[in-house]
């Protein structure tokens, strides 16, 4: 906020406070002429205007909130720019990153003031830090059984995770289903707890440069035919001859890194699961145009690990046969 808008905020709540106190005081005292209790001489459908002062229970309400209003200002920002003498702040406003966020804690708390939000942080895992240590002792599958890890981790995953992967955790265009065993990476614990962990990042390279557009159109077709999709058999036929430059990733059958114990994540394209677009002509065609660069975060320092260990045996569990 500009110098003069803060001006401006001030003066005129300030203003208004007093105009308040003002009126009040006013309606006090008796300036009417006539005595308290007496009619004011003024009658209406059979009511009567008396004069009575204010209800004392009113006055007194009015009075507290007034000092109360008085002193919010003056300990708490709102006034403007002023910040208020209690130095107190709901949160670190303007960070853009965690390590941004970590800085201003250090920063706020060495001048002293007083962040709610950060206090509210500590004192949570005060209280349930213990809590979340003592699953992360036990084995993953042995979490994934236990009802009460598995309360604590979907609340995790509906806290961080549904943005993405929906409340259900069926995913949506460009995010991967959790329930389905179709796995990019892994679906074993270790790679589940590996992925959150330390993140992905997709690496599907643009092929227009290379492929040309009659290329694309080849690639296309043959890729779709791949899981039994009905396309021009003569553009299928030339896409196969140029899906070497896939194999490294896709291998020659196109079943994905997984089937090959390759670290890629490339996709199985023999299956018919989708990630993009449901499988179209168009969506392929878009994935080998222009690429693909999707990114999981990594959760480990927003979250720490024991609550990822947990979160693990959630997401395991969403994709074994109950």
């Amino acid at each position: 906020m500009t110098s003069f808008w803060s001006i401006w905020v001030i003066v005129l709540t300030l203003a208004c406070l007093v105009l308040i106190f003002g009126l009040l005081m006013w309606n006090l005292k008796n300036y009417v002429g006539v005595k308290e209790g007496e009619s004011c001489g003024h009658e209406f459908d059979g009511i009567e205007e008396v004069n009575n002062p204010l209800p004392k229970w009113w006055t007194y309400m009015f009075l507290a909130t007034f000092v109360w209003a008085v002193y919010y200002l003056a300990m708490y920002p709102g006034l403007g720019n002023f910040e208020g003498f209690l130095k107190w702040k709901s949160s670190n406003q303007g960070v853009t990153s965690l390590e941004e966020s970590k800085k201003a804690v250090e920063e706020m708390h060495a001048n002293g003031y007083r962040i709610q939000l950060d206090g509210e942080y500590r004192a949570a895992e005060e209280k349930f830090g213990p809590i979340f240590e003592s699953f992360a002792k036990r084995d993953v599958l042995d979490l994934a059984s236990d009802e009460q890890a598995l309360e604590i981790g979907q609340r995790l995953f509906l806290q961080n995770c549904a943005q993405c992967h929906g409340s259900d955790a069926r995913g949506g265009d460009g995010f991967p289903n959790l329930t389905d065993k179709d796995w990019l990476y892994g679906g074993t614990p270790d790679k589940i707890k590996e992925t959150l962990l330390h993140g992905r990042i997709a690496a599907m390279p643009s092929w227009e440069a290379a492929l040309g557009d009659q290329g694309i159109e080849e690639m296309t077709a043959y890729v779709l035919s791949l899981s039994g999709r009905t396309v021009n058999q003569r553009d299928a036929e030339a896409g196969k001859a140029k899906f070497a430059m896939c194999a490294a990733c896709h291998g020659m059958d196109g079943k994905g890194s997984l089937a090959h114990n390759l670290p890629f994540g490339a996709p199985n394209l023999t299956d018919n699961i989708w990630l993009y677009g449901s499988g179209s002509a168009r969506a392929v065609e878009e994935t080998l145009r222009n690429g693909r660069a999707g990114v999981m975060p990594a959760w480990k320092d927003i979250l720490g690990e024991d609550k990822v260990h947990i979160l693990t045996a959630y997401v395991y569990s969403l994709s074994q046969d109950k």
